[in-house]
Parts: C-alpha cells; structure tokens; sequence
C-alpha cells in the first residue's frame, strides 16, 4: 500500500491540474484576451446574429458575394456535419458535379470571363470555408452590382474593406469574408 499512494496522489494532483486548473485558466485567458474570438467570431447586425465569421453560409440570390460550395451532409454548410464529400479527382461523379457548378456559374455571371475560379465549384475538405480569394470575389462583383443596381467601382470597395491580408506575407494569402461583404451590402440598401 506504501507504494500506490505516492501513484494516487499523483494521479489525484494531475487531473486537478490537467483537467480542472488548466482549462479553467486558458478559459478565462481566452475570455480576456480573445473575447471575439472565444465567443465564435460572432458577426452581429442590429444586435442580432448573423453568422460567424469562420463558418460560411448558404448565398444562393444574385444580389450576394457568393462562397465555395458546401458538401456537408443534409444541408450546405452544417457545422454539425463537417467534411468534404470524399470524391476523388478520377471520380465521374466529381467531374459531372464540378461542370454543373461550372455552367451554373457561367449562367449567373454572364459578365465574367469565362474561366470560373476553381475554388467557386469544388467544396473544401470542411466544408464550411468563410472565406473566398479576393480573385474568386471580383469574379463575381459586375453580377452582385447588377442585382443590386449599384456602381462596380462602391462593390470592389466593399469586398476591399473585407478583404484580409496575411500577418507575414508569405504565410497564408489574402482572402475576403463573404459573410461580412454582404452585411454589408446588405446595410448599404437598408431603409
């Protein structure tokens, strides 16, 4: 018995520091110094939720930036459901998925040139992307200020003021946040 105890009272003071104190702490840290963040980089409008920041969301209408596509299970962009749709490159069925992508695209953003940026018809291993690149986003710019009936020139300054640049360039690229282009797009044409 002299020999297990010193092995229970380590066990006893591990998981009170491991399971109790060091997560209460890094909680509190995080509420402190990240509380956005920490919250889920909640985007509020009028005090009312719209989404968060780092989970995309369905814009279908022509009046909106429009993200990658979602292959999660039951509904596009389920954050409960998150992965790819698991199609390999050499699959006929990616191939037929992608081109209906790809035409529908075209038909929406008759404007646009006609290579369709590749990350508009295949979906990321998440499913759930925020984020396009800002090229992905001037794509689409002549539909969005068509439907919206507003300048080309007010859309690209909008999805400009979006747009995130990395902290070190060469770590990451810029990419611009669908969910907050059309908050603000949508504030723009508020009552």
């Amino acid at each position: 018995m002299t020999t297990l105890r010193p092995a229970i009272l380590l066990l006893i003071l591990l998981t009170l520091v491991t399971g109790g104190l060091y997560p209460l702490l890094t909680t509190l840290l995080g509420q402190w110094w990240f509380p956005a963040q920490a919250n889920g980089s909640l985007i509020l409008d009028a005090k009312e939720v719209r989404g968060s920041s780092l989970i995309g969301q369905n814009f279908s209408e022509d009046k909106y930036l429009q993200g990658r596509p979602s292959a999660t299970a039951d509904t596009p962009y389920n954050p409960m459901a998150s992965g790819g749709s698991n199609l390999a490159g050499s699959n006929p069925e990616l191939d037929k998925v992608v081109a209906s992508r790809v035409a529908a695209l075209r038909a929406a953003n008759p404007q646009a040139t006609p290579a369709v940026p590749v990350e508009l018809v295949t979906a990321s291993a998440s499913g759930l992307d925020g984020q396009v690149s800002p090229q992905a986003a001037a794509w689409q710019i002549a539909r969005i200020a068509k439907a919206r009936n507003l300048p080309v020139e007010q859309v690209k300054r909008l999805i400009a003021e979006n747009t995130t640049q990395p902290l070190i360039g060469f770590m990451g690229k810029p990419v611009v946040n669908v969910l907050l282009v059309n908050v603000a797009l949508d504030a723009l044409q508020a009552p």
